[in-house]
C-alpha cells in the first residue's frame, strides 16, 4: 500500500470539493442569505487542509497505482469528502449537530436523499444550493471528476474508475481514462442543462430548476422543498422530472452510443429492454391498484402518481408528489421491491441493478432446466452475449452480501426500538441509495428521529450501497492490509 500516494489523491480530492464551494458562495452573496461567511470559511478550511496534505505528500517518484491503492482512495476519499461537507451545515448552523450534518453529506454524496431536515424551506439559499450540488456531484462520482484531473498530475486512474464506476463489468468507451472520465461529465452536464430549461418552461424560478436538475440527474432527490416536487402541483414539472430520472437511470455508456448515432445498439441492449418492460409492468400494477374508487378518480391521476413514485423509487432518484404510504398494501409492496431492483448498471441509480437481477433469474431458470434435463449444456447469455462463470459468480456473491447486509441492518435498527416497517424500508433505501422509506421515515416524514447508532448505520448502508459492497468490504478483510 503506498500511503503516501493514497494521501496525496485523497488531498487532491477534498481541495477541489472546497473549490466547489465557490458556486453555494455566490448564490449566498447574490441572496444575502447570511450563510456567505460560514461557506467562505469552509471553502478556506477545505482548500487549506487538501492543500497542505497536498503539499506534504507531494514529490514521491513512484506514481504507480495499484488495485489496492484504487480500493483505498475510493472509500477513503468518499468518507473525507462526506466530513469535510459538513462545514457549511456546521458554520452556519443550519445543521450543528456533527452526526446530522454527516448523515446528510453522505446521503448527498451517495445520491440517496434521505434527509434528518424537518423544514428544508426556511433554509439559506447558499446552503440549500450546496445540498443539492454535494448530489451533483456524488452522481458520477467525485473520484471519476477527478481522474479528469489526475493526468496533469502524473497518476494513471484506471485503478479509481474500476474501484468507483458503479457496474458488474467496467465499460471504458474510450481508449485513455481521462477521455472517459470527460466523455462521461459532458453527457452529465448536457442533459443537466437540458432538464434546467425544461422546468424553466414549467414556471420554476432559476434556483429551484437548477437545484431539481442537480438532484434529478445523479438520481439524488434532495428537493428545496417539504413537499418535494409536489410542491409544485404540476403535471408539466412531474413528467419532465420522470422523464430525467428515466434517462438517469439508463447506462450511460448507452448515451455515449446514443450521442454517436447508434440507435440500434441503444434499442437492442438486453438491459435497457428489461429496464423498460419491468418499469412499464410495475407502473401497470400501481396504476391498476390505486385507480377507481380506492385512491384516484381518473385513470390520469393513477397513472401521473403512479409513474412518478415507481420511476423515482426504481431509479433511486426518490422525489416525491404524494403521501404512497396512503395507497393500497400491495402498492406499497410494489414500491419496496422496487428499492431493491433499482435501475440500469453504469447509471447514477443505487440498488442491486436490473442487469444482475436478469441474470440471477436466467441462471435460476438454467438450474432447473438442468435439472429436467441434466446432459443439457446451458449457458446463461446476456442478449446474444454469453457471461463468463467467474461474472457470475461475482454477481451471487454481491447478491448474498446485499441480502445479508439488509438483513443485518434490518435487525440492528429494530433493536434500537424502530418499528418492523421502519426497520426494514430504512435498510432498504439506504443501502440502495434510494431516500424515503415507510412507516416512520415515509415520504412525507424524515429520518431525523431516527436513533443516533440507527444514523451510523444507515451512514454505512449508504456507503456500502454507492460504493457497491465490495470496495467497502475488502477493506475490513486482513489479507487487503498484508503485503
Amino acid at each position: 500500500m503506498n500511503f503516501r500516494l493514497i494521501a496525496y489523491l485523497v488531498a487532491v480530492l477534498v481541495f477541489y470539493i472546497g473549490l466547489s464551494m465557490t458556486a453555494p458562495l455566490l448564490v449566498a452573496l447574490y441572496y444575502g442569505d447570511g450563510s456567505a461567511l460560514a461557506i467562505l470559511l469552509s471553502l478556506i478550511a477545505t482548500c487549506g487542509l487538501g492543500g497542505g496534505v497536498f503539499l506534504w505528500s507531494r514529490g514521491q517518484e513512484d506514481y504507480a497505482l495499484s488495485h489496492r491503492d484504487g480500493v483505498a482512495i475510493v472509500t477513503l476519499g468518499w468518507i473525507a469528502a462526506g466530513l469535510v461537507a459538513t462545514l457549511p451545515y456546521l458554520l452556519s448552523g443550519a445543521i450543528p449537530d456533527l452526526t446530522d450534518a454527516y448523515f446528510e453529506c453522505i446521503s448527498g454524496f451517495t445520491t440517496t436523499g434521505a434527509s434528518i431536515l424537518k423544514d428544508v424551506e426556511h433554509l439559506p439559499r447558499g446552503i440549500l444550493f450546496w445540498r443539492a450540488q454535494t448530489q451533483w456531484l456524488g452522481g458520477m462520482g467525485i473520484i471519476v471528476l477527478s481522474i479528469a484531473i489526475l493526468p496533469f498530475l502524473g497518476v494513471g486512474g484506471m485503478q479509481l474508475y474500476k474501484a468507483e464506476t458503479p457496474s458488474p463489468v467496467v465499460d471504458k468507451l474510450t481508449p485513455r481514462i481521462s477521455d472517459t472520465a470527460r466523455t462521461l461529465w459532458k453527457i452529465y452536464l448536457f442533459l443537466t442543462v437540458m432538464q434546467i430549461v425544461l422546468l424553466l418552461f414549467g414556471g420554476l424560478s432559476w434556483f429551484d430548476s437548477v437545484c431539481h436538475a442537480f438532484t434529478t440527474m445523479p438520481t439524488g432527490g434532495f428537493s428545496t422543498n417539504n413537499a418535494s416536487v409536489g410542491h409544485y402541483h404540476s403535471a408539466y414539472v412531474e413528467f419532465v422530472v420522470i422523464g430525467f430520472m428515466f434517462i438517469a437511470g439508463i447506462n450511460f455508456s448507452l448515451h455515449y452510443k446514443l450521442v454517436h448515432g447508434r440507435m440500434r445498439e441503444f434499442l437492442r441492449d438486453p438491459e435497457f429492454r428489461s429496464y423498460l418492460l419491468i418499469t412499464g409492468a410495475l407502473i401497470l400494477i400501481v396504476v391498476l391498484d390505486v385507480y377507481g374508487g380506492k385512491v384516484y378518480p381518473t385513470v390520469f391521476e393513477a397513472f401521473r402518481h403512479a409513474t412518478f413514485s415507481v420511476v423515482s423509487l426504481m431509479t433511486t432518484t426518490g422525489f416525491v408528489t404524494t403521501d404512497f404510504e396512503a395507497w393500497p398494501a400491495l402498492s406499497q409492496q410494489v414500491l419496496l421491491l422496487c428499492m431493491f431492483l433499482g435501475s440500469m448498471a453504469g447509471s447514477t441509480g443505487g440498488g442491486i441493478k436490473i442487469v444482475r437481477v436478469v441474470l440471477l433469474a436466467k441462471h435460476c431458470y438454467l438450474e432447473v432446466l438442468r435439472i429436467i434435463h441434466p446432459h443439457a449444456v446451458t449457458v446463461v447469455k446476456l442478449g446474444r452475449t454469453p457471461v463468463p462463470q467467474t461474472i457470475m459468480r461475482s454477481i451471487w456473491g454481491f447478491f448474498m452480501l446485499y441480502v445479508g447486509i439488509f438483513i443485518l441492518a434490518t435487525m440492528a435498527l429494530a433493536a434500537l426500538g424502530m418499528d418492523m416497517m421502519s426497520s426494514i424500508s430504512g435498510a432498504a433505501t439506504c443501502l440502495g441509495n434510494v431516500g424515503p422509506g415507510l412507516g416512520s421515515i415515509g415520504p412525507m416524514d424524515n429520518f431525523s428521529g431516527v436513533p443516533l447508532p440507527g444514523k451510523w448505520i444507515m451512514i454505512a448502508c449508504m456507503l456500502l450501497g454507492r460504493l457497491e459492497i465490495y470496495t467497502i468490504i475488502v477493506l475490513l478483510m486482513p489479507g487487503f492490509w498484508r503485503k
